[in-house]
């Protein structure tokens, strides 16, 4: 396992020409797609080769475990991993890249120190960002659940919100504090409101003095139905038991406005309905990552154009792959944005780029098919499509926590995550705000602002 590692100074461009540099494999982002590329490249590239990880973070998101942190049932260091375990022989730098020199073949980034570093082989894997200005006031006011920080910060929320309602007498200010409102109905949407409800209905015996006939969490969704990545027969079967569940589904309706106060929507029949809410959650929209505007690559929607080997046409050395890469598959469809599709990807891509290098070989193709989906709904309850077989309760629950008990890295992590899993199924959560603030620091005495005479004895 590599150790950590030096970063370049930025005055390493004269290496650049240099046949006696080291040969570099440089891939941009810690998602999915990148650790499981980088990790696959180390293990199919002779020791004449370096594969860089650069990230923002030391970690990996696993995203779909962002709602439960939200909902207290697991802990936050649960929901990631680190990146030098999922590939242990890359060489990892915690830096930002801010820019992509495809003439020089060379990417520079901001860290402890800023620097540059060359590389023979770039692979583009920075995923996309949350996009906050679909609807007016979603940028001030909404609350994104992109990243681990966006899932704290909605835990200490939530908890906030109920601290404020237990001592609060006026009952229409009570009322607006425990109303919890997230907009859309896709994975993310419904894991965060089926892990919303369950935690309030948790923390109900904490908090004696709180009306719990006036908390509710409320799911707005634009479309007919939710899940609608899924078969109808699961999206009205996760309807159903969220509805048992006390949660507020509101289809049809289209979010117009938010603000600190609420949201506003508009129904199917044009009519507007305002929604008093002390917190707003959105989980729709996502943009491309700002690096890839100043690339001269061809784009898809937001994404870098490839062929179905993933290079990128017209640059020489730069492959794409996740959700910042529209690679065509065998059948003519663009492979989805999904965890599951990145995974499969890098794992071909990885191939590709050792036999060329190698010059072994032809190049794979990319061929996806999903092996199913899923997405809890609350209550130890989910609904799931596994290689075509619907399922749907408990049953399709330990499903969804098998299938990324296995995605966890390391015996060690996978037997802690499991633990607070069985836990969280005969104890109550957590309700313990997790503030982070610091010990003050004393404060400098002001500047003197005269010169006093010395004493005269």
């Amino acid at each position: 396992m590599a150790g950590p590692v030096a970063e370049p100074a930025a005055d390493e461009t004269a290496d650049a020409t240099n046949e006696d540099r080291e040969r570099r494999v440089v891939v941009v982002g810690g998602g999915f797609a990148g650790a499981r590329v980088a990790d696959q490249l180390t293990r199919r590239l002779g020791s004449d080769w370096s594969v860089y990880l650069l990230s923002r973070e030391n970690y990996l998101t696993y995203n779909p475990l962002l709602a439960e942190v939200v909902g207290a049932s697991i802990a936050p260091v649960h929901a990631v991993a680190p990146l030098r375990q999922i590939a242990p022989r890359a060489r990892h730098m915690m830096v930002r890249v801010t820019g992509i020199d495809t003439d020089d073949r060379r990417v520079h980034f901001d860290g402890e120190r800023s620097g540059s570093l060359a590389y023979d082989h770039l692979v583009l894997a920075v995923g996309s960002d949350a996009k906050l200005d679909l609807v007016p006031g979603m940028g001030a006011t909404a609350l994104p659940l992109k990243t681990l920080g966006d899932a704290l910060h909605l835990r200490n929320r939530v908890m906030a919100r109920l601290e404020a309602a237990d001592v609060e007498t006026d009952p229409e200010r009570r009322r607006w504090l425990t109303t919890f409102v997230v907009i859309g109905g896709g994975f993310s949407g419904v894991e965060t409101a089926g892990e919303m409800g369950d935690f309030l209905r948790s923390a109900r015996r904490h908090y004696p003095r709180v009306d719990w006939k006036a908390c509710r969490v409320i799911l707005l969704h634009k479309g007919e139905r939710l899940l609608p990545e899924m078969p109808p027969r699961l999206g009205l079967a996760a309807q159903r038991r969220m509805c048992k569940d006390m949660i507020d589904l509101r289809l049809n309706a289209r979010v117009s406005e938010i603000t600190d106060e609420g949201a506003r929507y508009r129904t199917a029949d044009g009519e507007t309905h305002w929604l008093p809410a002390g917190t707003v959650v959105c989980t729709i929209g996502t943009q491309p990552n700002p690096l890839l505007a100043g690339l001269p690559a061809e784009q898809q929607r937001g994404r870098i154009a490839t062929d179905e080997h993933f290079r990128v046409p017209g640059l020489d050395g730069v492959w794409a792959v996740g959700d910042c890469a529209a690679v065509p598959c065998v059948d003519g469809e663009i492979a989805p944005p999904t965890a599951q599709c990145a995974d499969r990807a890098a794992r071909i891509l990885a191939r590709n780029i050792a036999g060329e290098i190698a010059g072994t070989g032809s190049p794979c193709s990319f061929d996806y098919r999903s092996a199913g989906m899923l997405s809890t709904v609350g209550h130890h309850n989910a609904v799931a499509e596994i290689h075509g077989v619907p399922i749907w309760g408990l049953p399709a629950f330990l499903a969804w926590r098998m299938v990324y008990l296995m995605k966890i890295p390391t015996l060690a992590r996978k037997s802690r995550i499991f633990l607070e899993w069985t836990w969280d199924l005969f104890f109550s959560q957590d309700i313990v705000h997790l503030g982070f603030g610091r010990t003050p620091r004393p404060q400098a005495p002001p500047p003197a602002t005269g010169t006093s005479e010395p004493n005269a004895s």
